[in-house]
């Protein structure tokens, strides 16, 4: 599931802790209930935000607010670059589909989380079931610490990103660069780089050309 991995990590201190545990039994399994960690949601596609709202507001409903302490959807700044060759601002997700939820994890605000509209289950491990002919519960694990720090600092980086309303098989034109006013057909998007492949005719021949998302516009 690319970067969202999940880890039973104890290590994983995000977070507030209560008191420092004591030796009695009773007493640790307290604490321990009491710890709020970092899970990741899975929700509908394009519904995060509103999961988001929603899972705010049920929280303070439900009572459990003092337990659901921080909804999070990171982020990180892009510019869409339309078939008209104007540019709009907006924001790109980090991992879209999840949201990323500060909890203290019981029953209660399992219950609040899951029957969130829009909702599909926490990211965890299968519990499955002793007799083995039925699927068992998600069971919900929290992010390691480090899978945590990578995530919001990749967010902090604020690194623009840049979308293309184009995919392999579009024509396009080369507004920009030694290859300016050339004509070619897309073979290859990298948007994580910003930059796509097409098929150039340079010398009347089809020759692939890596150029960035800004040095094109796309024909109609």
């Amino acid at each position: 599931m690319s970067e969202i991995e999940t880890t039973s990590n104890k290590d994983s201190r995000i977070i507030d802790r209560s008191e420092t545990p004591q030796h009695d039994q009773s007493q640790s399994q307290a604490i321990k209930t009491n710890i709020a960690r970092w899970y990741a949601i899975q929700v509908a596609s394009s519904c995060e935000k509103k999961v988001k709202a929603t899972l705010e507001q049920r929280a303070i409903t439900l009572g459990v607010s003092d337990r659901i302490i921080e909804i999070e959807i990171p982020q990180t700044p892009a510019v869409k670059l339309k078939k008209d060759g104007s540019r709009q601002t907006t924001e790109e997700k980090v991992f879209p589909g999840y949201v990323l939820v500060r909890m203290v994890l019981d029953e209660d605000t399992m219950m609040a989380v899951r029957s969130t509209p829009n909702v599909i289950n926490f990211v965890g491990a299968e519990d499955r079931r002793a007799t083995g002919k039925a699927r068992g519960h998600i069971k919900p694990r929290p992010l390691s610490r480090q899978e945590v720090n990578r995530i919001f600092k990749r967010a902090a980086e604020k690194k623009t990103v840049v979308k293309l309303d184009v995919e392999e098989g579009d024509q396009i034109v080369v507004t920009s660069g030694p290859f300016k006013d050339f004509q070619g057909e897309v073979i290859e998007v990298s948007g994580e780089r910003n930059k796509l492949k097409a098929l150039l005719s340079i010398f009347g021949r089809e020759t692939p050309v890596e150029l960035e998302f800004s040095q094109i516009t796309k024909q109609n």
